[in-house]
């Protein structure tokens, strides 16, 4: 129900499950990342304090996004920050990623619906570097 992808002790992504189920909160996300991740799940008349939230700066030099598969299913190709293939998964209706690190490309196995939350300001081809997608017969899942 949570999957990790981890490449020399360098997590590369979190996967929770559409299936994922837990009663309270749980975070997924060390402290220092720029994104947190969490699951949470409360009772019927549950309070969560109102509140703000204060003006912090924060030193951010890494992009991380997540995603959120609303409809259809998606490969997740993962990548080394050299441009390695690594290992793929397939994302459903339902599941939520956070890609923490290294690279990624995506392909679209069903009509997709998703949404993608990462820091801003978006700047363009200044935010990533592009290169050669993993060809069909190279994968290591069978679709």
């Amino acid at each position: 129900m949570i999957k990790t992808i981890v490449y020399h002790n360098q997590q590369l992504a979190i996967i929770i499950k559409n299936n994922y189920q837990k009663e309270g909160v749980e975070f997924f996300t060390p402290n220092d990342y720029s994104q947190q991740l969490a699951y949470m799940s409360h009772k019927k008349g549950k309070k969560i304090d109102a509140h703000v939230h204060n003006k912090v700066t924060r030193d951010v030099h890494l992009t991380q996004e997540v995603l959120v598969i609303r409809k259809g299913k998606l490969r997740v190709d993962f990548y080394t920050q050299e441009q390695t293939y690594l290992e793929s998964t397939i994302l459903e209706s339902g599941d939520v990623i956070l890609l923490a690190s290294g690279g990624h490309g995506f392909e679209v196995l069903e009509d997709l619906e998703m949404i993608e939350i990462k820091q801003g300001p978006y700047l363009g081809d200044e935010d990533k570097t592009r290169f050669e997608h993993i060809l069909q017969d190279k994968l290591d899942i069978k679709l």
